[in-house]
């Protein structure tokens, strides 16, 4: 359903932090929405020199002068200004705070939610991760009136999508963020006119999820093959995963970059984390099969193919990782 006379009226407040959100609200621009304030995580420190980094959701308000607000908490001030900016709507994306129930309850159409899983699946902040952790073969996209839970409100639509066997965090959630930019924009028209019912979350259903850290991404080479794997797509390109190699008696770090599923069998008996050669290829045990290394980055260094890194570093084949 286009956008309206009525919709196009509405005082919007934007709230998101993430890339996927950035989308989102790029598409209520493009369509002419009236977004009267965004509200984005503070700026974090990152990277070795920590230095302050916006959100892209921040730096796309910047560039359409858009009222930019980075509370730390809900206080009563912030709470205030919500009210005196008078949204008829609050639309949430990958925003990372919890609101009070006086924030959801003060535009008149509510607090609608944009959530990329297929609620009530994984609640919580990692929901694109955890699907692809979890070898799921569908997810999709919720639309969701925020109550004062973690995605636990009446979902108002859903859409599905098949994933990729080949997916990695970063296809996945360029295809999820597209797919809720359009999603959204076909519902709201649908919700402001009444022609959208609210369903309660089956609870016997629910799952959550935590905050993806950078150790998250530890490989254990006792596990199968196809968790290892889906483990690097979920966390390809941040945290990424690794483990440890020991070389001139001390423990270092190593990521791989690029990993593969091994296409056949592994007859030979080897050790869980045990590197072998095939061919240009480096290949490691696991519990019954084994991944292929194709980009590995030692600790310090930079990333170099197997071939360039077994050149480098002979004694890597025959080694157990730990």
């Amino acid at each position: 359903m286009p956008k309206t006379k009525k919709t196009s009226k509405l005082r919007i407040i934007f709230m998101g932090t993430s890339a996927l959100a950035e989308v989102i609200l790029e598409s209520l621009l493009k369509e002419k929405y009236n977004i009267v304030a965004v509200f984005t995580q503070p700026d974090k420190k990152a990277g070795r020199k920590k230095e302050l980094k916006i959100s892209p959701v921040k730096s796309l308000a910047r560039k359409h002068k858009i009222p930019i607000f980075q509370p730390e908490k809900f206080d009563e001030d912030v709470i205030s200004e919500i009210k005196k900016i008078k949204p008829d709507l609050i639309i949430v994306a990958a925003y990372g705070k919890i609101l009070p129930k006086e924030v959801l309850e003060t535009p008149g159409f509510g607090s609608l939610n944009v959530h990329a899983s297929l609620l009530p699946k994984f609640r919580g902040p990692s929901p694109i991760q955890n699907a692809l952790m979890a070898g799921e073969q569908e997810t999709g996209t919720t639309l969701m009136l925020m109550n004062e839970g973690i995605d636990t409100g009446d979902i108002i639509a859903r859409k599905k999508i098949k994933i990729n066997p080949n997916d990695t965090f970063k296809t996945l959630s360029l295809e999820l963020s597209k797919l809720s930019a359009k999603f959204l924009l076909e519902n709201i028209p649908l919700w402001i006119e009444g022609k959208l019912k609210r369903k309660k979350q089956d609870e016997t259903q629910a799952t959550f999820c935590q905050l993806i850290e950078r150790n998250d991404g530890r490989i254990f080479w006792n596990e199968t093959a196809k968790n290892i794997y889906n483990k690097y797509r979920a966390l390809y390109p941040w945290p990424g995963v690794f483990c440890f190699w020991e070389n001139d008696g001390s423990l270092k770090r190593i990521k791989f970059q690029k990993i593969s599923l091994q296409k056949d069998s592994s007859q030979d008996k080897r050790r869980a984390g045990e590197v072998f050669q095939l061919k240009n290829k480096i290949g490691i045990q696991t519990a019954d099969n084994a991944v292929i290394a194709d980009i590995i980055q030692l600790e310090g260094k930079k990333s170099l193919a197997a071939k360039e890194f077994i050149n480098g570093h002979p004694d890597f084949i025959g080694s157990v990782l730990e």
